[in-house]
């Protein structure tokens, strides 16, 4: 039988973090009945592929489901390929564009994968839930939504308010909560995670696993992470991320970016800092902003590269940052001919577009051999001699070179 620590160890882990848990009266008996039965909680956590790439916002309840794990329950991933091709409404003003489920197959082998940095991979349970979800009749669906009705769909927030607002709803978004909840149905969880933004999908999985004669699930929400401005939610639109694919140089650098008052919020919800060592991390910052700071953006950068990782990205910053210098290795560049400025940044993989790399020179961010350059539509000459140093932003750097 599976050994679980004790009970009220149990609880002070899984509350680390969490905005709430709904109801934890249940969710005490019900990690009391795994103890005595030997069964470890179904722990569910779905995702929808809508995009390939993650940060440490959804790293966030990534590690929660990592913390089950450690205390010997069953994590159950859904990649949601099928609950994909509805789109989310979540948090939206308008239908959200649907993906194939190609597409959402792809981009969910890249999230598994990325996931893979922070869960067991080995004693995970990964499944589509187009396995269930694409097998269902139209007579199925229509029985699913007889459990629910609209006036209660309507008590959703960003329902309510595009509603009220005159603004479109689609009907097919309506389903995308009771497939969420069929999914619970399907894999019988015992507890569903998400960020506060899923809580009434989490509690419409309550009610239909309820409807379908079954205990109904644990719903427990994570916050949703600030982004390095700490403002808005972390995004990748906004600019305000730290990727899980991010360099170490990146992720130490954009970790220090952010605003004083976020430091130990960050420790909490994306560096797994123990609550034995909270107490001398609110001292630190009290007393010295800076340091504490690095000391966050080491621990963030270890846990995804490991301390030598963490360790070089802190001499890479203090090499390039603080001395002003230009890193000793970089990669390079060739140009064989004139090519606009834009084209190159792209081209070093420092923007995904040419808006972005026009930014960057609007922003005074980018030089060239150590000055600044204003003019987005320049032609860059082919570089001569040892080449010259392209350098975007604070922490990237390449080597314009002839060949």
């Amino acid at each position: 039988m599976p050994h679980f620590p004790p009970i009220d160890e149990q609880l002070a882990l899984i509350r680390r973090g969490a905005e709430e848990i709904l109801p934890e009266s249940e969710l005490r008996a019900k990690l009391e009945r795994a103890e005595k039965t030997g069964t470890p909680l179904r722990v569910k956590l779905g995702c929808d592929p809508s995009r390939p790439d993650l940060h440490i916002g959804h790293a966030v309840v990534l590690r929660k489901l990592r913390q089950f794990q450690d205390l010997g329950h069953q994590a159950v991933l859904i990649v949601g390929d099928f609950t994909a091709m509805i789109g989310d409404p979540t948090g939206k003003s308008k239908t959200r564009p649907a993906l194939t489920l190609e597409e959402s197959r792809a981009n969910g082998q890249s999230y598994w994968d990325q996931a893979g940095q922070i869960l067991d991979l080995d004693k995970a349970e990964v499944v589509h839930n187009s396995d269930w979800l694409g097998e269902m009749s139209f007579a199925d669906v229509i029985g699913l939504a007889g459990k629910y009705t609209v006036a209660r769909m309507l008590e959703r927030d960003d329902f309510s308010k595009r509603y009220a607002g005159g603004e479109p709803i689609s009907l097919h978004e309506f389903l995308y909560p009771l497939a969420q909840a069929q999914d619970s149905v399907a894999i019988r969880s015992d507890v569903e995670l998400g960020g506060t933004d899923q809580k009434f999908n989490l509690l419409v999985g309550r009610e239909i696993q309820s409807r379908n004669g079954m205990e109904a699930q644990v719903c427990l929400t994570m916050p949703l992470l600030e982004g390095t401005d700490g403002v808005e939610k972390m995004s990748k639109s906004l600019d305000n991320y730290i990727g899980l694919t991010d360099s170490a140089n990146d992720m130490y650098g954009k970790t220090l970016s952010i605003p004083d008052h976020m430091i130990e919020r960050y420790h909490v919800l994306a560096a797994d800092t123990p609550d034995s060592e909270m107490e001398a991390v609110r001292a630190f910052v009290a007393t010295d902003p800076r340091n504490a700071k690095h000391d966050l953006a080491h621990r963030l950068t270890a846990l995804y590269h490991g301390k030598d990782g963490a360790d070089a990205a802190r001499a890479h910053f203090e090499r390039t940052v603080v001395q002003g210098n230009a890193p000793r290795d970089m990669d390079d560049l060739v140009v064989s001919e004139p090519t606009g400025l834009l084209t190159l940044i792209r081209e070093a993989g420092f923007a995904s577009s040419n808006g972005e790399a026009r930014r960057f020179v609007q922003q005074g961010a980018v030089s060239l051999g150590g000055e600044k350059v204003d003019d987005p539509a320049m032609d860059v000459p082919v570089p001569v001699g040892d080449g010259v140093v392209m350098q975007v932003g604070k922490r990237r750097f390449v080597r314009l070179t002839n060949g």
